[in-house]
């Protein structure tokens, strides 16, 4: 998975624009919530992590079998494909590459329960 340039493929498609700053299923929902954020390579989709509870980038990579996800954490830029497990780098994805730093984990604030660390997946 190491970059091989800008060039898009059906993996990996640098010029698509994340979906928003948070997860989109989490975010339709009256009390989702979510501990990390996944952007799908393909598509730019946000979900978030298998470490949420609702693990939206697993579903999204299962409904559309877009493989490859970054993280879409403040200073973190590493890309995983659920057909190996594969951790690696790629290319430069369109920006922004993350979601505010003020955001903050877990998120939205105003949503994450007080008992969260219990209703996390390990």
């Amino acid at each position: 998975m190491t970059s091989t340039g800008n060039d898009a493929t059906p993996e990996i498609d640098p010029a698509a624009a994340p979906s928003g700053e948070g997860c989109q299923e989490c975010l339709a929902t009256a009390d989702g919530w979510w501990v990390h954020l996944r952007r799908c390579a393909a598509c730019g989709h946000v979900g978030c992590c298998d470490t949420s509870p609702s693990q939206h980038a697993t579903h999204h990579y299962e409904a559309t079998g877009h493989p490859i996800i970054a993280s879409f954490e403040p200073g973190e830029d590493w890309f995983f494909d659920f057909r190996d497990g594969a951790v690696g780098t790629g290319p430069e994805l369109a920006p922004p590459t993350s979601h505010p730093e003020a955001q903050g984990v877990p998120a939205p604030a105003d949503r994450v329960p007080r008992d969260w660390m219990s209703k996390i997946h390990g």
